[in-house]
């Protein structure tokens, strides 16, 4: 199937496929009925570059099916995202190293200063209250580089004060 083909589809599919995904996508997710459609037409090229449709029905039959699916499927997602924003939330935040007393402060930043370079300098920023895009853009690292430092650098902090603790209280 050529681009025009597949668009002369689209054209003349555009107002059932926006049917089904009105009718199928929750209100409060009406902002993603671009991506849905997008992604029911894109699932929908796919199948007919591999000939899935087999012609029992219209075209815009198979079409509304596609469209219909991709719009459960994206009320699945967001419903998914909802629940962790929710349990993010719900969950006690603990408090930026800034609002601690300067003594504990001071303490927790004493062992920073014990991590090698790229963890310390990941753990300073997180502690002053830094988000992980904030700290990604600091240090020109990508977020998924500053979470791995981060969670590798808590490992080393916890390590270093289990064993401080042993050989203290020897």
């Amino acid at each position: 199937m050529t681009e025009t083909e597949f668009s002369q589809v689209v054209d003349s599919t555009k107002a059932v496929v926006l049917s089904a995904v009105e009718k199928n996508l929750y209100t409060r997710f009406y902002h993603a009925i671009d991506d849905v459609v997008q992604e029911a037409y894109f699932r929908a090229f796919k199948g007919l570059q591999k000939k899935q449709f087999e012609g029992r029905s219209a075209l815009s039959t198979w079409l509304y099916a596609i469209a219909r699916n991709e719009s459960l499927r994206m009320n699945e997602k967001l419903s998914r995202e909802e629940r962790k924003l929710e349990k993010l939330q719900s969950q006690p935040q603990p408090a930026p190293a800034e609002q601690l007393p300067q003594s504990k402060r001071e303490e927790i930043l004493g062992w920073i200063k014990r991590l090698p370079q790229q963890y310390m300098s990941v753990m300073k920023l997180a502690i002053s209250g830094f988000s992980e895009k904030e700290i990604a853009a600091a240090l020109a690292i990508s977020q998924g580089t500053v979470k791995s430092r981060s969670h590798r650098a808590r490992g080393m902090l916890r390590k270093l004060m289990e064993k401080e603790g042993e050989h203290g209280a020897q």
